[in-house]
């Protein structure tokens, strides 16, 4: 954010010159009042954006970007650290297209050594260099998928009814039937002796995946998932002329790297109120389609922020004060019942409910409905 300039008070100075620094100090309020707006909302990075757009022609999924529809693709953002304020050590970005089958993903991880030694299915593949997506299509922060591979293409996928901080159930059995993935090495595999340039992964996600029982597949187009896409990195020593996870002097594994796509602002990534927004556009590749993240979802930013906070405290002066959200003034409410509690505003932008409930799933409904 910006700095506002200060300006001493002397009485002895010309009223020309104290007209000067009154002007002096609005433009710089100004500038850290516009950089705020632009960069975070009430203590959150707004988060990341990416249009991607319907895919004109066919795929051979073998971890490289060679077919016409990837190149017509546009790069995302380069990953940033998990908390949004450091640069990663090696760098990494997507692509993503789609058509009426499937959700597709390309990334590119640079990387001097890649290694693995993970190769059996939904195991624990963080505990390698991974890269993972993460997929709530309703934005509920309830029900979302979570996928990773490693550089060994071995796979993890799994269904997560809440969050951790809710205590949900964990379906790490649960599988995207259908998914193809790939990957391919810029370099060589498990080989210490040498230096690579990196790794990339190729996923194609059926939308069948999320076809309700007894539904049938809706594919969003010319709409918004959230969803969000990191990569964990460790530090490594050679054992044995093998790679291993680094350890301290105690014998402790060295914490990893958390790379992301959107910053979570936590080393956090089942928080999905953080997560970016994907929107798919039927747009062909080339043309510029407008997205603008909706201004309810600014809301929602903020009830959760009232949500963490009151989850911690029990406080219930920390949710009902007015607050100035896009120039209009809510006044968020907590409502206690006999089995839990919900924090909810009316939004001035639909006229409707917003709510979080007290075990984290966010309502939207018709503001008559208390």
């Amino acid at each position: 954010m910006g700095r506002t300039q200060k300006v001493r008070n002397n009485y002895q100075v010309s009223k020309m010159k104290a007209n000067k620094a009154v002007l002096r100090r609005m433009f710089w309020s100004a500038c850290a009042m516009l950089l705020m707006v632009t960069t975070h909302t009430f203590g959150q990075s707004v988060p990341r954006t990416y249009v991607a757009y319907k895919a004109i022609g066919d795929f051979v999924i073998d971890g490289r970007a060679e077919e016409v529809p990837w190149q017509a693709a546009q790069w995302s953002d380069k990953y940033i650290d998990i908390e949004g304020t450091k640069a990663p050590k090696y760098a990494t970005r997507m692509k993503m297209t789609w058509d009426d089958r499937y959700l597709y993903l390309f990334a590119e991880l640079k990387e001097p050594h890649i290694w693995g030694d993970l190769k059996q299915k939904d195991t624990i593949i963080f505990y390698n260099n991974d890269f993972e997506i993460f997929i709530d299509p309703d934005g509920d922060t309830h029900n979302y998928y979570e996928f990773e591979m490693n550089a060994l293409n071995t796979i993890w996928d799994l269904f997560l009814s809440k969050p951790y901080r809710n205590h949900g159930k964990i379906l790490g059995g649960w599988d995207f039937k259908g998914l193809k993935s790939a990957v391919h090495h810029d370099g060589s595999l498990n080989d210490p002796s040498d230096v690579d340039d990196g790794w990339s992964v190729e996923v194609a996600i059926p939308w069948s995946f999320d076809t309700a029982p007894g539904g049938t597949t809706q594919v969003p187009e010319n709409e918004f998932w959230r969803m969000n896409f990191s990569r964990v990195n460790w530090d490594f020593d050679l054992v044995d002329g093998k790679y291993a996870r680094k350890k301290d002097q105690q014998g402790t594994f060295l914490p990893e790297y958390n790379w992301v796509w959107s910053p979570q602002g936590v080393i956090n990534m089942h928080e999905p109120e953080h997560w970016g927004y994907v929107y798919f556009s039927t747009d062909e590749p080339g043309n510029e389609t407008s997205f603008e993240i909706p201004k309810d979802e600014h809301l929602k930013w903020y009830l959760y922020e009232l949500f963490r906070a009151y989850s911690k405290s029990g406080e219930a002066k920390i949710v009902e004060q007015e607050k100035e959200i896009l120039n209009r003034v809510i006044s968020p409410k907590l409502s206690k019942y006999a089995y839990g509690w919900t924090i909810w505003v009316k939004s001035p932008f639909t006229n409707q409910k917003l709510s979080i409930k007290e075990d984290g799933k966010f309502e939207v409904s018709d503001n008559e409905q208390r």
